[in-house]
């Protein structure tokens, strides 16, 4: 049998990669490392589109006392993420085929025309978030065309604010043990052109908050609470737990009663709003004692925790103020969808504290501005998206809540 000579098998060639494939190959690395550190860039550099993103900007550029401060709630903080899932349960009702092709979002709070129903709540001492603190608040609000409230507790005086031009501002107030101190500060407001007083009623004592206390939260040695500089009152000392728990129980007065709304009466002529009303029953004593408006608010979800949403005590309270006063909405805003169902379950206006101090965290005056002109252009959407043209044509009809009846649905529409 002829068997056929076996050849040995040639070993592969490795062929060497021309200087033409190697500088295609180089080419390509580069253009992948550009466009990874243009992602990169990018996202350092995004463009914020709405209101909450800057909380995550917050969160990186403050000291973790001062972020927490500002972030957290009372206890579990259940009622901190109630205010914001509460919305979500609120569904739109929207009508169609209306012209909306003039919008007006404008309106009047306590006799005062503004832009929007979008106003800004008192936060405490802004200037741990920017050197400018109530400053730049102050400005962007007055550019906005709507109101600042200046808390009792800013890094910035009533003068000061009052300094930086016109604007239509409220004062928010706590009461101290010393009536004096609180005759002083009212006065001050009232000179520094002030148009209101919000009362907090809801601080007999500080809610218990954690991050605070792990924190031993204490405001930092170059700042006061500008307001009471000049009374001995103005710095805070540290403390075992919270430097502010313990300001608080040392200052504010657990005395205060329905007695000291009257009393405010006799000492200014400026209208009183009492802020932290959650139910009928105190609804119908603030306009017994003379309120010439009510704040729905929770503090933030920063004293009792397991209290409701405010927009879920919202109606409870219009209900019982029966069209006598103005009721607002405090807590838990963040889209111009929110401001929509406030109005539409009865408020006159909201109040945004959080966004402001988180964006002006971020980008000082300009992050404030831009959260109101957000907000400002979300709800004038809304508005269009679900047919109403004024603020007066948002019903309560515009919206389903969980604890409606469901919609008889005509014999028509059920077939």
């Amino acid at each position: 049998m002829h068997v056929a000579e076996s050849h040995p098998v040639a070993p592969n060639r490795i062929r060497k990669p021309s200087i033409g494939f190697l500088l295609h190959a180089l080419l390509i690395n580069l253009e992948l490392q550009d466009f990874w550190r243009e992602g990169v860039k990018n996202s350092q550099t995004m463009e914020i589109t709405n209101v909450t993103e800057y909380q995550a900007i917050a969160k990186e550029k403050l000291p973790k006392m001062v972020y927490d401060y500002y972030a957290s709630g009372a206890e579990d903080q259940w009622t901190l993420a109630e205010n914001r899932n509460a919305f979500s349960r609120i569904l739109f009702r929207p009508r169609i085929l209306i012209d909306v092709s003039k919008i007006d979002v404008s309106t009047s709070v306590l006799g005062f025309k503004i832009s929007m129903p979008i106003m800004i709540a008192p936060t405490a001492m802004q200037k741990m978030a920017h050197p400018e603190g109530e400053y730049a608040t102050a400005r962007a609000a007055s550019a906005a065309g709507t109101i600042m409230t200046l808390s009792s507790w800013a890094t910035s005086s009533v003068e000061e604010v009052a300094s930086t031009g016109p604007g239509i501002r409220f004062f928010q107030l706590y009461v101290y043990k010393d009536r004096n101190v609180v005759a002083q500060l009212v006065r001050r407001a009232e000179r520094a052109g002030f148009k209101a007083i919000a009362l907090t009623v809801d601080t007999p004592r500080l809610g218990r908050r954690e991050a605070d206390i792990k924190n031993r939260f204490t405001l930092p040695p170059f700042l006061t609470l500008k307001n009471f500089e000049g009374l001995d009152l103005g710095k805070m000392d540290k403390a075992d737990d919270s430097g502010l728990a313990s300001y608080v129980a040392g200052q504010i007065d657990r005395s205060l009663s329905w007695k000291d709304v009257k009393w405010l009466q006799t000492i200014t002529s400026l209208p009183i709003l009492v802020k932290g009303v959650l139910t009928a029953e105190d609804t119908r004593l603030a306009l017994e004692n003379g309120a010439a408006g009510i704040i729905v608010s929770n503090h933030g979800a920063r004293q009792l925790d397991y209290v409701p949403a405010t927009i879920m005590a919202l109606e409870e309270v219009v209900k019982a103020a029966q069209g006598r006063v103005p009721v607002f909405l405090d807590g838990g805003v963040r889209r111009g969808t929110d401001v929509f169902k406030a109005l539409a379950l009865g408020a006159s206006g909201i109040f945004i504290g959080r966004p402001v101090v988180f964006s002006l965290a971020a980008e000082g005056e300009a992050g404030v501005r831009k959260v109101l002109q957000m907000l400002h252009d979300e709800f004038e959407l809304t508005m269009a998206l679900s047919g109403c043209r004024t603020l007066k044509e948002i019903n309560r009809n515009h919206i389903v809540t969980e604890w409606d009846a469901p919609h008889a649905l005509p014999a028509a529409a059920r077939l």
